[in-house]
């Protein structure tokens, strides 16, 4: 598939009714957990591509080609209002949050395993651990306040225990920025990776960061605020890899491409007649954009979309899927690591004086103020055990515990 030779009307033809923008929502006990997730991952690539519109017309001077993406940006926006609405009313903001980091956890490690490069593997085999604690962390929440277990959310294609603690996490913003990949000679499929992960986070970081100040309980409040400040790190991370020598309207026109490929992907991938329908409408609409994004390109700079994206064939598409193996890999080979400056490094090897040790005891003054340690410890004496779905005994003997919540690895050195 090469969206550059599909057909496509002007974009202000697809605009939407309301009858047609405001859609069916999916029935939380009866929807397959992917199909939640696809959602998920589509709502926060349309924030990403709007979001990404609006700086650009903010740095343009040029009243005709900020008009050009007014168009599009009022189409990417109605998408994004289109799939926000499939969330039902009657699922929580936490049952939501159980999805979100679903998404995190099976999207990095699928992206993972396909990456031709070893250094984006690295960074993204870091947050992965991460992102797989607070899925822990917000499941035990979950658990001790409405009696769910996330295991029936996730559809067992996740397991639910410790990463790397989320205590360990918190690391000084100097170790959060890393080395940005050529988009001149980076395989395509690292264009396309780390311009979906950077926005699946991005997504993730903007929920949190709304959602803790009106979360109903104090230790949900808590809890979204600690790790909110964790997906601030990702974003940083994964924001870092983008290559920042592209023009405006080179990355224009590879935020379009990558709506498109995901589009198309989402349409392969996905088992729900009504929402497999949506992906549809939703990639012919962007297909659209992509040949516009080209125009503007062209007229503009008087390049040719073949001088960003040399191939138009789509690569392998993004298919969704149990990571159960991948996951558990990770955590056995690098639950201990952490960051110094653009690396990915063993805790043991830092410094006693590094920025991370002076971070961790500015943050962590007092762990047992650590919102993500009192909740696994609340639903300890709540249930003389916390709660995991795992189908075999944790890869991280340390971790295994099931009584006391660790706060050490990955954070005390040894």
């Amino acid at each position: 598939m090469n969206p550059f030779e599909q057909t496509a009307r002007p974009a202000d033809q697809y605009y939407l009714d309301w009858q047609a923008l405001y859609p069916k929502p999916y029935d939380k006990n009866e929807v397959d957990p992917y199909t939640k997730v696809r959602i998920i991952l589509m709502n926060g690539t349309e924030y990403e591509a709007v979001w990404f519109s609006q700086r650009f017309h903010r740095m343009c001077a040029d009243n005709d080609l900020r008009r050009a993406l007014a168009v599009t940006r009022r189409s990417e926006q109605q998408q994004q209002k289109r799939l926000a609405c499939l969330k039902p009313a009657d699922e929580s903001a936490l049952e939501h949050t159980i999805a979100y980091e679903q998404l995190a956890v099976d999207l990095t490690a699928i992206l993972a395993q396909r990456e031709p490069d070893p250094y984006v593997v690295q960074v993204m085999n870091l947050a992965l651990l991460e992102d797989f604690d607070h899925l822990y962390r917000y499941a035990d929440l979950l658990d001790l306040e409405s009696g769910i277990h996330a295991e029936r959310l996730v559809g067992s294609y996740t397991e639910i225990m410790p990463g790397r603690p989320t205590v360990a996490e918190h690391r000084h913003p100097r170790d959060s920025v890393r080395h940005w990949c050529d988009f001149k000679t980076a395989a395509p499929l690292t264009k396309l990776d780390t311009a979906i992960i950077t926005a699946a986070e991005q997504q993730t970081m903007n929920y949190y960061m709304n959602i803790a100040g009106f979360y109903g309980s104090e230790p949900g409040r808590r809890l979204y605020q600690e790790i909110g400040m964790i997906e601030e790190q990702h974003v940083t991370q994964y924001g870092a890899l983008l290559d920042p020598n592209c023009t405006w309207l080179e990355n224009n026109l590879l935020h379009e491409y990558t709506e498109c490929y995901l589009y198309y992907s989402m349409f392969e991938d996905e088992t729900d007649p009504y929402v497999k329908k949506i992906w549809e409408q939703h990639f012919e609409m962007e297909v659209s954009h992509l040949h516009a994004a080209a125009d503007l390109l062209k007229a503009y700079e008087g390049k040719e979309w073949q001088q960003v994206l040399p191939d138009g064939e789509f690569p392998p598409l993004l298919k969704f899927g149990p990571q159960k193996d991948y996951v558990r890999k990770v955590l056995a080979e690098t639950a201990e690591d952490t960051a110094l400056r653009e690396e990915v490094v063993p805790l043991r090897t830092l410094a006693p004086d590094a920025d991370y040790y002076r971070y961790q005891a500015a943050v962590n003054t007092d762990i047992d103020k650590a919102a993500s340690h009192n909740v696994i410890e609340d639903e300890i004496r709540a249930a003389r055990q916390d709660y995991r779905f795992e189908e075999a005994p944790h890869p991280v003997k340390a971790l295994r515990d099931r009584e006391h919540d660790n706060t050490t690895v990955g954070r005390v050195a040894g």
